[in-house]
């Protein structure tokens, strides 16, 4: 019989849940997005991201388990998304699965939303070969990790400020492109070019830490004095020194642990250049890169169940009085 795990997720502004078999095998994947509710806002509202979960949690908990086809007595286990994220977004998802946990007696596990994001790429390739250079880039992180083993996690760097996608909205909101910023750069973006303006390019050959404060000003500093630059080349260009810090950190990595593979993962992992950028250098080195869908590469529960399966094989179930935690890290190898 397959370990079917239910996965919730509500670390930021996507409400989801999904049941997954065996740590690869998703039988559904239901996702609930917030955007049209904070684009009035110009980002995430972390007390009306609240509200909605609580509003949509129980529907698209059911929908999930309908779509799979499975009944509770069918499931293994519960997982939610215990941290890192908002606060008041990640109680709502752990009070639920809790909830279920206790009333369908599951066992109930706690799952670190950036380990989940490690494992969506096996939800598309579980023949991937360990060990591999993640580069995990989203709106709230920034970080390259060395995957040795399910579990086994070094991490190798990551942002001292902003993160890649704050970046993006940032830049995005300050040249009125409106929210989120990731999307609507990297549209622009195909219309300007990429080399018109030597934008900074932070860190690039300082060890695997990253910093993108130093470009948003830089940005913003730019457009100040060039009030008639074209907005095209302005995002290309910036998107270009984000791409560029990126994939160089990425590729000197992978060069120097010994990695087999690169993997992308994240909101940011869905930008068109950084993909395009990671399967050109990993060919031209003889390694193998992993592009998820983009489906795969936003916050899903599917990722969390799988993250899931894999916590719950090697610790077991957590405590039901088992808090949220904002702040909480990845756990990685001393």
């Amino acid at each position: 019989m397959p370990e079917l795990i239910l996965g919730i997720e509500t670390s930021c502004d996507e409400t989801a849940a999904a049941v997954v078999a065996d740590g690869h095998d998703v039988r559904s994947s239901v996702v609930s997005s917030q955007i049209d509710i904070h684009a009035r806002y110009g980002g995430v509202v972390p007390e009306v991201a609240s509200r909605a979960h609580v509003e949509m949690m129980v529907p698209v908990v059911a929908q999930a388990m309908v779509e799979a086809g499975v009944e509770p007595g069918d499931l293994t286990a519960v997982a939610s998304t215990v941290g890192p994220g908002l606060i008041g977004s990640l109680l709502i998802g752990v009070s639920t699965a809790k909830s279920l946990a206790l009333v369908w007696d599951r066992p109930f596990v706690a799952v670190n939303h950036l380990e989940a994001h490690l494992y969506s790429a096996f939800l598309e390739d579980q023949d991937l070969e360990l060990p591999l250079i993640t580069l995990l880039v989203s709106g709230g992180h920034t970080m390259l990790v060395l995957m040795e083993g399910h579990g086994q996690y070094r991490l190798l760097g990551q942002t001292l400020d902003d993160a890649a996608g704050e970046a993006y909205d940032k830049v995005a909101r300050y040249l009125g492109l409106g929210y989120p910023g990731g999307p609507a750069i990297d549209a622009l973006a195909a219309e300007g070019d990429p080399q018109a303006i030597a934008f900074p390019r932070g860190m690039k050959n300082d060890g695997y830490d990253f910093s993108f404060s130093g470009l948003k000003t830089s940005v913003v500093n730019h457009v100040r004095k060039n009030p008639d630059v074209d907005t095209a080349d302005v995002a290309a260009s910036f998107q270009e020194a984000v791409v560029d810090v990126l994939i160089t950190k990425a590729r000197r990595a992978m060069a120097e642990t010994g990695a087999r593979g690169l993997c992308l993962a994240g909101g940011v992992a869905a930008n068109s250049s950084l993909r395009q950028r990671a399967l050109d250098v990993a060919a031209e080195d003889g390694l193998k890169a992993f592009i998820p869908s983009r489906s795969m590469c936003t916050d899903n529960a599917a990722m969390v169940a799988a993250a899931g399966f894999h916590r719950f094989g090697s610790d077991g179930p957590a405590a039901l009085d088992h808090g949220a935690n904002s702040s909480l890290r990845l756990p990685t190898l001393t």
